[in-house]
């Protein structure tokens, strides 16, 4: 599912403090503009996935331009995807079934190989992934 809700940034003495008026599950910080975009999206998103999980009410998105803002804050749209976020943050392991030559095997096992480590690693090489 895709959200956007408005979120408020204060300025404090290093960074910023950052809260979705409509989200009441506290806020998150960043050291910087660009740190605190992050933090905005994975608070968000963390938020709405909860929320989801919980079967909770979404809470329909302030409109943007009638938050009462203080002194040197200001607002901006944050957007997640939580299917998205789902797909990139999912841990858990799938068990896969797969075939190779017996000969293959033995030397492995005799290797003391992490099949599954190994494949891993093979897989991300494959697909170009980092880490």
């Amino acid at each position: 599912m895709k959200y956007t809700y408005p979120a408020v940034f204060r300025p404090e003495e290093k960074g910023y403090s950052i809260f979705f008026p409509d989200v009441c599950m506290g806020g998150t910080q960043g050291d910087d503009i660009t740190v605190g975009l992050e933090m905005a999206h994975d608070f968000l998103a963390g938020a709405m996935l909860m929320m989801e999980d919980d079967e909770q009410e979404i809470p329909k998105p302030s409109d943007i331009v009638s938050l009462e803002l203080k002194n040197g804050e200001f607002a901006s749209f944050v957007s997640v995807d939580t299917a998205e976020h789902r797909r990139k943050n999912e841990t858990r392991a799938v068990k896969k079934t797969l075939s190779i030559p017996s000969w293959l095997n033995a030397k492995a096992e005799a290797a003391n190989i992490n099949f599954s480590h190994t494949l891993q690693k093979a897989l991300k090489e494959e697909l170009q992934i980092a880490n």
